[in-house]
């Protein structure tokens, strides 16, 4: 993982599982391109994650790629996930994106929320 060219910032991973399900997803969803990541205020921890399937891509996008997989994070998303790693894990608790975020000091039980 290295450092964006335009940002200057870290970039994010994703592991294979979670590029083979966001290829699945994304050729179920016509006219979709990929999934995209954005950091809201909120939660229970201060910052919550977004994810939605988009069909375009915005000027302000970092879009990260995979074997054919692509996730697009926004700029100022993206000063809250550099480093970041993207996983899709299918366990007996379910199936879920998740982020491990190495800015995040504190995090909910649910994953879906952090601090920095």
């Amino acid at each position: 993982m290295g450092v964006d060219a335009k940002t200057g910032m870290k970039g994010v991973e994703l592991t294979d599982s979670a590029a083979n399900r966001i290829k699945k997803i994304v050729a179920g969803e016509p006219g979709k391109i990929g999934l995209r990541i954005t950091v809201e205020g909120g939660g229970c921890s201060g910052f919550s994650y977004k994810m939605d399937l988009t069909d375009t891509r915005n000027d302000d996008d970092v879009v990260f790629e995979k074997d054919g997989a692509m996730v697009l994070i926004d700029d100022l998303s993206l000063v809250y996930m550099g480093g970041s790693v993207i996983d899709f894990v299918d366990d007996l608790m379910g199936q879920s994106f998740q982020i491990k975020n190495p800015n995040a000091v504190a995090s909910c039980g649910c994953g879906t929320s952090f601090s920095i």
